[in-house]
């Protein structure tokens, strides 16, 4: 434990001169002595302040700080009865306790009050009334963990009569004679000699006392004596002889009773007078009542003699001897250990002043300055040196030298620790992301280490360590899992082996996505291109593509792309190697989607030559094969037709498709399954088609027609007839005619033509005999049946008409039909009379004549028809011989009124899009008949080929599209369709893409895109974007209107784009602007970027006098606190003996700043930084220190009168008044008035007549009478008159000033302040 002594003030001593002079201002102690009955006061002057320090320890932690006394107690000189108080702040961290003590260790009187008064924040001891027992040395003792303060102050209770007669003491001051003893004189003259000694109010007194009644006569012969000598001067203690060492101090004193105090005293030494006004301080003389004094100061080998002192005719004398000791040192420096940036002391002890002392660092003679403060005590014996703000530097050996004389000590610094203004912060990040672990030390010039689980770690792609100014940072790029653990930032600096720590754990979660945009099934020809594509939520997830459960590998002819989160699997070569199910799997995703072949039905060109070439031929009865190959995937659909009409499965007709071959089969052929063959491929990607002719191998059929006879006479017949209808699938070789005669039943061979001939004449006939004739056709497989003939005369008869022309529908209704026929081209003989009309019902064999009598003509409206039935019409011709064969019939026909085809179709448009559909709404046609419904058709861009959207019309007025070709541009085309046929088709005027409805880009509000952003520089600048737009627009980045280039990484998609600088600066900061366009329109966002750093420093620190006790502060501003609204300073203040700075005030944004509550008499250094959110800048510190003048106060002090109590309550009154101010507008003001006034006066400000002390807008702080008002960003409506009111029990007073705020345009005010300024230079030049 260390104990510091430090005595401000040893009992100052002042002297009172009762004959010419009179002290102004008198502090007394009194002391008292008994005689007889007699109290005897005597008082001398005398004060004590003292202060000790004792210690705890060395090391106190930075922040912390031992107790020190900001405003010290006041040595205390009142009357009895009066009242004394001892104010005392102190500060110290931990806060110290206060306590008070009597030196004497009396305990202090129970009436005494002790209290904190928290207004003042003092702590104060009051005592009342005082009591000469209250006399005492007090201690006020302020104590915490770190050191013990303890100051000493003196208490001096005077008496309160008046002041008693010093020489009136002095006469008493010899011891009393006995009273009843009597002195004896020898005669009258002696009694007159003794009488002349004393004072005329004593001689009664002093006669009694030898024994001399004759009173009145002693004192008329004394009266009468001429030229009697009085002796002026009593010594009551003669010099007396001095021994005394070098450099000290001696006094020459004596005691004497001046009858004239105004008798010449002159000092001598050696016979020389001594001139003591010429002395330089070396000789004073001083009295202290009939004490006189001589005092020496510094004394040396010359002053070593003889000194008297001369008082009128008498001379005393004493002899003063100097011993000189030799040069020594008082005890040993010893070795200092100091932490970093304090003050290191050292002190050493001389036996006698001497001139030539020299401290030396390392063999290096010190000078004093900045660095070192060198310091000689008033005795010249102790000599200090004090090193300040020691660095590691200073560590080495100090010596002090004086002559051969050395002392040496070593000096260590003990570096201060490294501590971790933020510590590294656990951090969880997902897999593949960037993980940053930042922390900032308390100092910048140290050496970092970064360790995973104890690992060092070296700088590499993956770990990107940055240290900048106080902040360390560890980047770990592209994390992952196995990037998890405890990480480890170790700081260790020069000079200390020791290693600080900070450490925190990474967490590397697993990064789980999910499926944004699945895959669908894939539908691609052979040798084309085809891809499966997934889209994730997250870029940075990879997956793994399977292909039928198992993971691909190598896979010819696949690919597998990755584009942030777009995931594609693409085949740019299709083949049936690539079909199969496919799922692309993601920690957390899973998509499945199938790959099919799409090829289109193709039949190989040389087949449908050779099917085309050789029909396929079977005989009647047996079963036809025909097999036709083809290629398609997937397997199409297959359909046959015979002769246009479709092939159904029955009993003698099967139908099979293979993989390659489609094959029907048709059992127990008929001559009637002779025909075209066509085979009908189609799948969802095409079709084709197939074209053979089947031939069954039959008999031939009939002759066609009736038998025309040419001629019919007795003696011949000549008749003709048709070739059969279908030859049996052979050539008709011959015909063979045969007859009989009517009523006969054998047929009898009358000849045989070639096939080329169809005639046949025969002679064998009789006249007027009736035939019947037959005519049979041959091929090779064999006879016709017969065409029979009816019966005909030889000769001329007359025969039935023939057969009339197909009937033709020419008008239907739902009641009637209308039918036109054409006449028989043979009318039998005899004209044609007349037709019937006959009707059946569709799929009915019975026909029902409509008339019973032949009708004329050959057009007819049939009525009497039911609604809705289908019908079919014959005419059977009449003549003489009677009704021919029936007609053909007519087509059949359904009744009911006729349907009119529809109309266009109206209003075709697009109502909706996105990226795979298309959707479309139409209106029904304004003319023809309503449609029952719509046949959508498209095509694609490149294609010219319309296709069907649906297999059957679509019913309603709407349809959807799917499927389609991202952006893709696809035509349509609509008709309407009804029972009458389809309507002309309505085209789209043009192509529409596969993509959402086109959209002027816009910004996504609920991503809360930023518009102000503040980034520490060296650290990451990221802006995120979200939007929309079609077509996805394209995104530009600008600063300061500038496209960005160099350091950023923007990384763009669809609906979304980063901006990213990984380490930023300040030149950096600027508006940053992000701009979609598109072919629909353009949108735009700014945003204001500032890259901050720690601020600059304010330069030109200014130190002048405004109001009494305090100092006002001016300097430069910081570029950084105009530019940043946030920024601001900070005031500190250091006692010129301390180490320790005190924050004065914060958030102060003016460039001025008066600080008060300054104690008198002490010097101070004072301390400008600027501080923003990042940090403080270097500090701006004042070159010399500033003291605070206390004579003023000292001046006032000493007219108090010790024994008088004053009343000091006045009214308030300003000393400095507020002065009117100009400011431009955004800048701050600060108006500032000191007052007096006692009660303290309370305060008020007002704008107007309006009280603003409690508006939050206006700042101020009133201490120690000094009043300062701010204004922070001023605008225009801070404009106006201002008002301080100070007020207490006995007054007011008020001073008001004007408040005029300008904008940079106001040319008027600019130019009146630009005058006012001009005119302030002058006057200060």
């Amino acid at each position: 434990m260390t104990t510091i002594h430090h005595k401000e003030m040893l009992q100052e001593h002042v002297s009172m001169e009762f004959s010419s002079s009179t002290t102004d201002m008198q502090t007394f102690s009194q002391t008292t002595k008994i005689v007889g009955e007699e109290i005897v006061t005597r008082k001398s002057s005398s004060t004590t302040e003292f202060f000790s320090l004792v210690t705890r320890s060395s090391n106190i932690p930075a922040g912390e700080s031992i107790p020190e006394f900001v405003d010290k107690p006041q040595p205390v000189i009142a009357p009895e009865g009066d009242k004394a108080m001892f104010r005392v702040r102190v500060q110290g961290n931990p806060k110290p306790n206060i306590s008070w003590k009597r030196e004497s260790g009396t305990p202090i009187k129970e009436s005494a009050k002790i209290f904190y008064d928290s207004v003042n924040k003092e702590h104060v001891l009051k005592l009342e009334p005082l009591t000469s027992d209250d006399s005492d040395n007090y201690k006020c003792i302020a104590s915490n963990d770190h050191a013990d303060a303890i100051y000493t102050v003196s208490l001096l209770v005077t008496e309160g009569e008046e002041k008693l007669n010093f020489k009136k003491m002095l006469r008493k001051r010899g011891p009393p004679p006995p009273k009843k003893q009597q002195k004896k004189v020898k005669d009258e003259k002696e009694m007159l000699e003794i009488l002349s000694q004393v004072p005329k109010k004593d001689f009664e007194k002093t006669c009694m006392e030898y024994g001399f009644t004759d009173f009145r006569g002693l004192l008329k012969k004394l009266k009468g004596m001429k030229k009697v000598e009085v002796e002026t001067i009593q010594i009551l203690k003669p010099l007396e002889d001095r021994e005394t060492k070098v450099d000290t101090t001696v006094v020459f004193e004596c005691i004497m009773e001046l009858k004239d105090p105004n008798v010449k005293m002159t000092w001598i030494k050696d016979n020389e007078p001594l001139r003591i006004q010429y002395s330089l301080g070396k000789y004073d003389v001083k009295q202290m009542g009939t004490k006189y004094m001589l005092v020496i100061t510094n004394v040396n080998m010359n002053d070593a003699g003889t000194y008297s002192l001369s008082v009128d005719k008498k001379r005393m004398s004493a002899k003063l001897t100097v011993l000189d000791e030799p040069l020594k040192f008082l005890g040993e420096m010893k070795p200092m250990k100091v932490m970093e940036r304090q003050t290191a002391v050292f002190e050493i002890h001389l036996s006698k002043k001497v001139p030539n002392f020299v401290w030396k660092f390392n063999g290096k003679e010190l000078k004093r300055d900045e660095k070192y403060e060198i310091t000689v005590s008033e005795d010249g014996l102790t000599h200090t040196l004090k090193i300040k703000d020691a660095r590691l530097s200073d560590s080495g050996e100090f010596s002090a030298e004086v002559g051969d004389l050395v002392q040496k000590a070593q000096l260590t610094i003990d570096r201060i620790p490294i501590k971790f203004v933020s510590t590294l912060k656990n951090v969880r990040v997902k897999e593949r992301s960037c993980a940053c672990l930042e922390c900032e030390l308390t100092s910048k010039n140290v050496t970092l280490r970064w360790k995973k689980d104890g690992q060092l770690l070296e700088r590499s792609s993956k770990y990107s360590m940055n240290h900048e100014g106080k902040r360390a940072e560890l980047v770990i790029e592209d994390a992952q899992l196995s990037d998890s653990g405890e990480y480890t930032v170790v700081a260790m600096q020069d000079g200390d082996p020791m290693e600080y720590c900070s450490t925190a754990a990474v967490t590397v979660e697993e990064r789980l996505a999910t499926v944004k945009s699945g895959m669908s099934d894939v539908h691609a020809a052979t040798g084309s291109l085809a891809e499966l594509c997934v889209v994730l939520n997250d870029e940075k997830v990879d997956g793994v593509w399977l292909k039928d459960a198992e993971e691909i590998t190598d896979l010819t002819g696949a690919q597998i792309v990755k584009q942030g989160a777009v995931h594609k699997l693409i085949f740019p070569n299709m083949g049936p190697e690539h079909e199969g199910k496919y799922t692309f799997r993601a920690k957390g995703a899973e998509s499945e989607a199938s790959v099919f072949i799409a090829d289109p039905p193709t039949i190989d060109p040389s087949a449908l030559e050779a099917l085309a070439a050789h029909p396929v031929t079977v005989k009647v009865g047996h079963t036809a094969n025909i097999k036709v190959p083809f290629r398609a995937k997937p397997l199409p659909k297959v359909t046959w037709y015979k002769d246009g009409m479709e092939v159904t499965e029955e009993e003698r007709v099967s139908m099979e498709r293979g993989e390659d071959q489609a094959l029907l089969t048709i059992s127990n052929c008929a001559r009637e399954d002779s025909g075209i063959i066509m085979l009908k491929l189609k799948n969802d990607h095409g079709s084709a088609t197939a074209t053979l002719h089947l031939s069954a191998l039959d008999r031939p059929k009939p002759p066609q027609g009736r038998v025309e006879f040419l001629e019919l006479s007795g003696n011949c017949v000549h008749m003709k007839w048709k070739a059969p209808k279908d030859n049996g699938g052979r050539p008709i070789t011959q015909f063979i005619v045969e007859r009989k005669a009517v009523g006969k039943k054998s047929w009898i061979k009358i000849g045989e033509v070639d096939s080329k001939v169809t005639k046949f004449s025969t002679n064998k006939v009789e006249e007027g005999k009736a035939y019947q004739f037959r005519i049979l056709a041959v091929n090779s497989e064999g006879v016709s049946d017969p065409l029979e003939t009816e019966e005909v005369f030889a000769g001329n008869p007359i025969e039935p008409p023939g057969l009339a022309s197909q009937p033709q529908v020419t008008d239907v209704t739902k009641e009637a039909v209308t039918i036109t026929w054409n006449a028989p081209t043979q009318d039998g003989g005899a004209p044609v009379l007349g037709y019937i009309v006959e009707r059946r019902k569709k799929g009915s064999n019975l026909w029902v004549p409509f008339n019973k009598d032949p009708i004329q003509g050959t057009k007819y409206t049939v009525d009497g028809l039911l609604e809705d039935t289908e019908y079919e019409f014959r005419v059977v011709a009449v003549n003489k011989a009677g009704p021919g064969q029936p007609s053909m019939p007519s087509s059949s026909v359904v009744a009911k009124d006729p349907v009119k085809p529809p109309g266009l179709v109206q209003g075709l448009h697009v109502s909706d899009s996105s990226n795979s559909s298309i959707s479309l709404a139409w209106l029904e046609p304004a003319e023809g008949d309503p449609p029952s419904g719509y046949i959508l058709e498209m095509r694609a861009e490149d294609t010219k080929e319309w296709s069907k959207c649906t297999k059957i019309p679509i019913s309603g007025t709407c349809y959807t599209v799917g499927g389609l070709t991202e952006r893709q541009k696809y035509f349509f085309r609509i008709r309407a369709v009804n029972e009458a046929g389809c309507g002309e088709p309505v085209e789209l005027d043009e192509g529409v893409r596969a993509m959402p409805p086109p959209a002027a880009p816009k910004f996504d509000l609920s991503a809360r895109l930023k518009s102000h952003m503040v980034v520490r520089a060296g650290t990451a600048l990221c802006i995120h974007a979200a939007f929309s737009g079609s077509p996805p627009p394209n995104v530009i980045w600008l600063k300061d209107g500038v496209p960005t280039k160099g350091r950023e990484a923007i990384t763009k998609s669809k609906n979304h784009s980063q901006f990213l600088i990984s380490s930023t600066k300040r030149s950096d900061s600027g508006v940053y602007r992000i701009l979609l366009q598109n072919e629909f329109g353009e949108a735009y966002h700014d945003i204001h970027v500032r890259v901050a750093d720690f601020p600059q420093p304010p330069t030109n620190l200014q130190l002048f006098e405004e109001v009494p006790n305090t100092v006002t502060l001016t300097w430069n501003h910081s570029p950084d606190v105009q530019e940043d609204s946030e920024a601001h300073y900070v005031i500190m203040k250091r006692d010129a003996s301390t180490a320790t700075w005190f924050t004065v005030a914060e958030h102060v944004f003016s460039n001025k700043y008066t600080v008060t509550g300054l104690l008198p008499g002490r010097k101070y250094y004072f301390r400008v930084l600027a501080r923003n959110e990042i940090g403080d800048s270097d500090p701006l510190d004042s070159r010399d220190t500033w003291l605070v003048n206390k004579d003023k106060t000292e001046d006032q002090s000493a007219k108090l009168k010790p024994y008088q109590q004053k009343d000091w309550r006045h009214a308030p009154r300003f000393l400095t008044p507020l002065k009117p101010h100009t400011v431009l507008r955004g800048q701050d003001c600060t108006m500032t008035c000191a007052f007096l006034g006692n009660p303290r006066p309370t305060v008020t400000l007002y704008k107007g007549d309006v009280n603003i002390t409690a508006n939050s807008k206006f700042w101020y702080n009133s201490t120690s009478g000094v009043c300062t008002i701010v204004i922070p960003t001023c605008t225009l409506k801070d404009s106006g008159e201002y008002s301080v009111v100070v007020e207490n029990e006995l007054g007011k007073d008020r001073s008001s000033c004007t408040l005029t705020v300008y904008d940079k345009d106001d040319k008027a005010i600019l130019a009146s302040v630009t005058e006012s300024l001009q005119k302030k230079s002058k006057y200060l030049m």
